[in-house]
């Protein structure tokens, strides 16, 4: 992969349960911290909605108005996240990377969206992309965070927006005409419907398209002077415009304001909001950019740094589906995103496909991912399933019935897997008289935590976190006699090599798998789901499969 990622930090970890076959025996298990994006175990959340660290600042915004049910600031902030990161909650869940939704100053007033008045507690409608929304906490806490995540070998994702401002509200005002548009409402016909539009009313449309050069807008001047950070804003867009040689036009303002944040605080890539609204050429220009402003960092911070990987770039190409290849089509017309960039799309198909029994998704999703690697000249890329999220109404499994298989089949699919906060502990995605999309986005169920879910999600992702196999190895099907499935998953890249065998849909209970193509040299093997050691008889082994599920390693 062209911005594939490693870092490789050795640490101490001993499979202290005594084998059922050889209580003698307690082998120490590998674990090293080996990081591929293609596999990676992402972590999203709603800052407002996951955890109050800090009660200080719940209210440091006068946001009074009552709102609809779960639409306004509910307390989470950058303090609450780093709070579990210390813990070791996101270590235990076997989380690797963690995205955030946008951090930026949000506007201050409300809207009646059609299901209630509403605040912008998700981030989504930036007042000002140079500041941090105080709601959330500091500049420096959010550097905080970044670092507490660094350490515990966690990389950070933030969320961030560039094709439209926060709407007009009575305390915000509407940005200049030659800096938004505010209409026509996008039709999605073509690519051009999807592009020179805003996405709904009142929701003012950057003018990524203009080439004029425009002077900053009044309402951000006044703001700056009365902050005591005019003259040295002005002084770094100078320095931006001058160094990066791009005009200065609406979208180029941003991205200066945006790519502040790789700069300075080390987040280790960018998940990009609104794909499609955008035009190609501006995401070239923003991926590059973010890329110098990341390495300008390191250079600065060779202390802080975990490791000397290039920015990650995911994209929400909303409807893009992975099984489709690496186009997305507007009425048959096909664009390329990854040919701007991008590095990874997020794939919209996943929750449907994950309705299918095990064998039929494992091996359609390694098809995919074969498939969409398939060439050599263009860079590998990757894509990221979910089975529920922010902003989708129709998720999988909504009420939480099925959580055990939902996590296994998200967890052990080929791909990156995201989970959505809440999804490892059964929280419900809907609340009493709430409306649309405040369903998704209920408090994280602290207090109401399926412990027994958790511990299955913990277990897969664990093992997932361990094993870029998981995600990113090549499929190789087991003769297996029994009902269920049986898989290997073989790595290799950048000399790293990495073998697992995966168990899905099994009986409970003890069953024997042929591990001889696989391991052909060991003795012994460790199933990280029950933590027991086995030995290899005559090329298998009798393992114990509980939940469904056996994950088999090498001892080393």
């Amino acid at each position: 992969m062209k911005n594939f990622l490693l870092s490789i930090c050795l640490m101490a970890l001993c499979a202290s349960c005594n084998s059922n076959k050889n209580p003698d025996t307690v082998p120490t298990v590998q674990a090293e911290t080996y990081f591929d994006w293609d596999a990676a175990n992402v972590y999203f959340l709603l800052t407002d909605r996951f955890n109050n660290g800090d009660t200080a600042n719940d209210t440091i915004v006068k946001r009074d108005e009552e709102t609809a049910v779960l639409r306004g600031f509910e307390g989470g902030d950058f303090a609450g996240i780093q709070q579990k990161i210390e813990e070791d909650y996101f270590t235990d869940l076997g989380v690797n990377a963690i995205w955030l939704t946008p951090i930026f100053e949000q506007v201050k007033g409300g809207v009646d969206e059609g299901t209630g008045f509403t605040y912008a507690y998700h981030g989504y409608w930036a007042k000002d992309w140079t500041a941090v929304e105080p709601s959330y906490g500091t500049m420096e806490e959010f550097k905080e965070l970044v670092k507490a995540a660094h350490g515990k070998n966690i990389r950070i994702l933030l969320d961030v927006v560039i094709n439209h401002t926060g709407p007009v509200t009575a305390q915000d005002p509407q940005w200049p005409d030659d800096w938004v548009r505010t209409g026509p409402t996008c039709t999605y016909q073509d690519q051009e419907t999807a592009v020179s539009c805003t996405l709904t009313n009142n929701l003012p449309d950057i003018r990524t398209d203009s080439t004029t050069e425009v002077e900053l807008p009044q309402l951000l001047a006044e703001k700056w002077k009365q902050e005591g950070r005019y003259d040295q804003e002005m002084e770094e867009l100078d320095t931006f415009f001058k160094n990066s040689g791009l005009a200065r036009t609406p979208v180029n303002y941003i991205i200066k304001w945006v790519t502040d944040y790789a700069r300075e605080t080390g987040v280790d890539g960018f998940r990009i909001d609104t794909v499609k609204h955008v035009e190609e050429e501006v995401w070239t220009t923003f991926i590059e950019q973010s890329r110098i402003a990341y390495e300008e960092w390191k250079d600065l911070h060779p202390d802080e740094m975990i490791h000397d990987d290039e920015f990650f770039i995911l994209g929400e190409l909303y409807g893009y589906y992975a099984a489709g290849g690496r186009e997305y089509y507007f009425n048959g017309d096909p664009v390329n995103y990854f040919d701007s960039g991008y590095d990874a799309m997020i794939n919209f198909g996943f929750k449907e496909d994950a309705k299918k029994d095990y064998k039929s998704l494992f091996t359609q999703y390694q098809s995919i991912n074969d498939s969409l690697n398939a060439s050599t000249t263009t860079g590998d890329v990757a894509f990221m399933n979910y089975i529920s999220s922010h902003d989708d109404g129709q998720p999988l499994d909504p009420m939480r019935e099925n959580s055990m298989e939902t996590g296994t089949k998200l967890l052990l699919t080929t791909g990156m897997s995201q989970v959505y906060y809440g999804d490892e502990t059964a929280r419900v995605l809907i609340a009493e008289n709430a409306q649309g999309d405040a369903n998704l986005r209920t408090n994280m169920n602290w207090d109401g935590i399926d412990q027994n879910t958790l511990k299955h999600w913990q277990k897969l992702g664990t093992f997932r976190s361990k094993h870029p196999a998981v995600g990113a190895g090549k499929a190789y099907d087991l003769v297996y006699d029994g009902p269920g499935y049986v898989t290997a998953r073989l790595y290799e890249k950048k000399d790293y090599k990495d073998d697992v065998i995966i168990g899905v849909g099994l009986p409970d209970g003890n069953t024997t798998v042929d591990v001889s193509k696989v391991f052909k040299d060991q003795k012994q093997l460790h199933n990280a789901y029950t933590d027991q050691t086995l030995e290899i008889k005559n090329g298998r082994i009798e393992v114990m499969a509980q939940n469904g599920v056996v994950l088999l390693e090498a001892l080393k």
